[in-house]
């Protein structure tokens, strides 16, 4: 193996050690906001933030895409961050 190749291995390794409590409260807090923008994308024209009380023109007639698969497409984006962040390497 080449010194380049040693180097590019070893900048993505992970730790094998389970995730902090830390860690873990920022995983789920990331999960929960990503899921409440998909939500907002797919179902809401107006006002994702629900800064005022959520009226029917704010609600698509017709969807784009479906609720589905977005929950653990996200988890899996946030599982993904949290095991490439420099403090989680080996």
């Amino acid at each position: 193996m080449t010194a380049v190749a040693s180097a590019d291995a070893a900048k993505f390794s992970v730790s094998t050690q389970p995730l902090s409590p830390e860690e873990l409260r920022r995983m789920d807090a990331y999960w929960r906001a990503a899921n409440y923008l998909s939500v907002g994308q797919i179902y809401l024209f107006a006002n994702p933030l629900l800064r005022e009380p959520l009226k029917l023109e704010h609600v698509k007639p017709r969807l784009l895409g479906h609720w589905g698969t977005t929950p653990g497409l996200n988890l899996a984006r946030g599982w993904t961050v949290v095991n490439s962040a420099p403090q989680r390497r080996a």
